[in-house]
């Protein structure tokens, strides 16, 4: 449920219009479904390393351990910073949500109520922030099964009084819009969409049983992507046309599963779809809360961050970490707030591409595990679970990140001309992912660590 939480989110409830409006249902669906293969050989590299090594933090770990110490320290800050940016996200959220309700109400009111509960839920220990997400991930994936049900009813005309069929996949330049530029588009949308499904991975030093339970979620997670991505996307393509205008926004109000729903004669939509998206919100900030905390105490442990962020309470919580996290999320808000709109974007974008840059780091980490494996005379069979068509699933997912990681670029050209800013907000993460990677390596003097001195101790 923590895997299934990460990736249900936004992405898909505000977000799926405007994929579908860029690429067209059928650009949609095919974008989606190469993010979704990717995900999920992504996953399966990740099963193989966190059911053998289970540590808290984990891919941040195996890229020092198996690449370069230098390598897992500019994964474990591009890591920490794209979660606490994350938070920040959610908190400014959670304020304009809220206005769909209480007008009058400052957002910083909300933004704050929503970082209490998020520092709260995640000060009970490991079970407080687990049993919180399943519950949110329980409610986000029966609001799309349920719309995916009623929606097969309203195309075959069975509720709204009218059959749509598969007219909206011919309409137009129906299925497939603007050609390959619009599938690279929606390409980028959906990586975005999916961001927080490794989250199963930070988890796996604090699973109860996680050569049991890790092998299990990674399982599912194909099945998950198929249904919940793209049969909701496959609905939205049925019963709104790419054209309709409502579909490039992000309000509530025109969200697809909204507009969706409407269609079906619930008049009642819009305001559940709100409830929904702020259990969403509160899902995306309990998460990321957890995940800086998490890699900032693995980080302390592994002398790339200050002691003080090592220690624990009572409950096994690092609090220190945690505050941390919340105070850089705060600070990144308030910049928001007082106007400085250029850098908050900025670090918005830094924030999604370090995303795609966690996940190289997975799929090169895991190429290394392999190998070293076998080079220090382990054989297969020892392994808890044991990564689909390898090396061919960490290749593939390694070659799609970097390709979504290059197209950022398109986005700064418009009507023929290139945006340096932009491009440079676009690259901010890649530029810090570099930066963190020869400073260590530089000053700490940092090799490839030789596959025959790989660490594969499990503690």
């Amino acid at each position: 449920m923590i895997s299934i939480g990460g990736t249900i989110g936004t992405g898909l409830f505000l977000a799926s219009g405007l994929s579908i409006s860029n690429g067209g249902p059928g650009g949609a669906l095919l974008a989606y479904s190469l993010i979704g293969m990717m995900v999920f050989f992504m996953m399966t590299s990740l099963g193989e390393m966190a059911t053998y090594i289970p540590v808290s933090g984990s891919f941040n770990t195996y890229g020092a351990r198996f690449v370069d110490p230098a390598f897992g320290f500019a994964l474990s800050w591009n890591y920490w910073y794209s979660w606490a940016l994350t938070v920040a996200v959610e908190l400014s959220a959670s304020g304009l949500i809220m206005k769909y309700w209480f007008r009058d109400v400052p957002s910083w009111v909300w933004s704050a109520s929503v970082l209490v509960i998020i520092i709260a839920i995640n000060s009970f220990s490991a079970r407080g922030y687990g049993e919180a997400e399943y519950w949110f991930a329980l409610i986000k994936v029966i609001t799309v099964v349920v719309f995916i049900i009623v929606g097969i009813f309203v195309a075959a005309g069975v509720l709204g009084g009218v059959k749509y069929g598969f007219q909206n996949f011919t309409k137009g330049e129906a299925p497939f819009v603007n050609g390959g530029l619009g599938v690279l588009s929606v390409f980028l949308l959906a990586g975005f969409s999916f961001m927080g499904t490794e989250l199963v991975g930070v988890a796996a030093g604090e699973s109860e049983n996680p050569e049991k339970n890790i092998p299990k979620a990674i399982k599912q997670v194909f099945w998950r992507i198929l249904l919940f991505y793209i049969g909701a996307i496959f609905i939205i393509g049925l019963l709104i046309p790419y054209d309709d205008p409502l579909l490039t926004s992000e309000d509530v109000q025109t969200s697809p599963f909204t507009l969706g729903f409407k269609l079906a004669g619930l008049g009642f939509a819009p305001d559940v779809m709100n409830a929904i998206i702020l259990i969403t919100v509160l899902s995306a900030g309990n998460s990321a809360l957890y995940a800086c905390t998490r890699t900032l105490w693995t980080m302390s442990h592994s002398n790339m961050a200050p002691k003080i962020f090592g220690r624990i309470n009572s409950r096994g919580v690092p609090m220190y970490a945690m505050l941390l996290t919340a105070a850089f999320g705060c600070l990144a808000f308030l910049t928001s707030l007082f106007g400085d709109e250029v850098v908050y974007e900025w670090l918005l974008k830094a924030s999604g591409t370090s995303g795609f840059l966690a996940w190289v780091g997975i799929a090169v980490s895991h190429l290394r595990f392999r190998r070293a494996f076998i080079a220090q005379g382990h054989t297969l069979d020892e392994l808890p679970y044991r990564a689909k068509l390898y090396p061919f699933g960490p290749i593939v997912a390694l070659l799609l990140c970097i390709v979504v990681i290059a197209g950022q670029g398109i986005n700064a050209y418009s009507n023929g001309k290139f945006d340096f800013l932009q491009a440079f907000g676009e690259y901010l993460a890649v530029i810090l992912f570099a930066i963190l990677y020869l400073g260590f390596k530089i000053i700490k003097k940092t090799k490839v660590v030789p596959l025959t001195q790989c660490d594969f101790s499990r503690t």
